[in-house]
């Protein structure tokens, strides 16, 4: 392992000397700036900085980015155990169990052991650019990730928060489907109800929905859920509320958990999990959802992406693999160094 002092960049600005790190969220509502890492899991870390500066992703980063080759990487879920996965969904769908639920997969390739997250956050910036991007280097707690992410999961000012649902996908709008519309209105009812629990009574809105959003190489479709947190809840009543994300998980969402974890064969780690940072004295915070997001995992030498999509009963089986193809082939490419390479856009 490489020693890497811990690091967190977010949003123009970056934070050094790590002081604290914890699992409890209370943490979260004493005092100084926070970087957070939820696991879809939901292991907590959450790592308190001392100093926070100014600073844009710098366009080098000593100790360049060396990442695997494209062909490299391994999916835990191939095209076939994919598809079947999708058609099983279908079946709990028709059989009324679920309406719908978003399948993942993770990818893995091997990494150099000299792997910097921090200078693959610098080669994502400028072939992926993401308005939640970020880096959390936590090197001696077994956090390292780079995220390209485009979702907002929760943002909160004060007593106000905000989350920003994407659900549908295409490489143009003339792409999106009318199960695409579909499925992000079911997901802002979802948020709204997580959100609902720890808000004051009325107070939750949607001032947002089914807004078309582009992105490199790709549109989606995104809403906005807003509400005002009642008295006494904080962040440790608001993560859990939450927790996790609803446009990863499905509808209704503890029908949705119970049948990905009988789907799917990896643990997604941060992929769909939150990450950001939380400053603790403005009572300001700002959480991703981690898609679009790396992870190196140094016990098994491997860097991990996830990918997935969400199905519904008008899903077809070959075409959301496709889906999480398309949402995965900029960012590996990227990653190995493809990208740069080409100097054209990979979709």
């Amino acid at each position: 392992m490489p020693d890497l002092p811990p690091l967190a960049r977010f949003g123009g600005f970056v934070a050094t000397g790590l002081t604290d790190v914890t699992s409890d969220p209370t943490a979260l509502d004493s005092s100084g700036f926070w970087a957070v890492s939820a696991d879809y899991e939901g292991r907590l870390v959450c790592a308190r900085f001392r100093d926070v500066r100014r600073e844009p992703v710098p366009a080098v980063v000593p100790g360049a980015w060396r990442g695997p080759g494209v062909g490299d990487w391994t999916s835990s879920l191939d095209r076939g155990a994919y598809t079947e996965g999708v058609r099983r969904i279908r079946e709990r769908i028709a059989a009324g169990e679920v309406y719908q639920a978003n399948l993942c997969r993770v990818l893995s390739a091997p990494v150099a052991p000299d792997a910097d997250v921090d200078a693959l956050t610098a080669l994502l910036a400028r072939g992926n650019p993401a308005p939640y991007a970020g880096t959390i280097r936590l090197p001696g707690h077994g956090v390292e990730i780079a995220t390209a992410s485009p979702e907002l999961f929760l943002r909160r000012e004060g007593r106000l928060v905000e989350s920003g649902p994407i659900k549908g996908t295409g490489r143009t709008e003339a792409d999106l489907l009318e199960k695409d519309y579909a499925e992000n209105v079911m997901i802002v009812d979802l948020v709204r109800n997580d959100i609902g629990r720890v808000c004051t009574a009325g107070s939750v809105t949607v001032p947002d929905l089914c807004v078309v959003e582009k992105h490199p190489g790709l549109v989606h479709l995104v809403s906005t859920v807003r509400g005002e947190l009642r008295d006494g809840a904080g962040w440790p009543e608001l993560l859990p509320a939450a927790f996790p994300p609803g446009s990863v998980t499905g509808a209704p969402k503890s029908s949705a958990l119970r049948l990905l974890a009988a789907l799917e064969t990896a643990p997604r780690g941060p992929y769909c999990g939150g990450i950001g940072w939380v400053d603790a004295d403005r009572g300001t915070g700002e959480l991703a959802v981690g898609i679009r997001t790396f992870w190196i995992d140094r016990t098994e030498g491997l860097l991990r992406f996830g990918t997935g999509a969400g199905i519904t009963w008008g899903s077809d089986p070959e075409g959301e693999w496709r889906e999480t193809e398309l949402k995965a082939a900029r960012l590996l490419a990227v990653a190995s160094g493809e990208y740069e390479a080409s100097g054209r856009t990979v979709t």
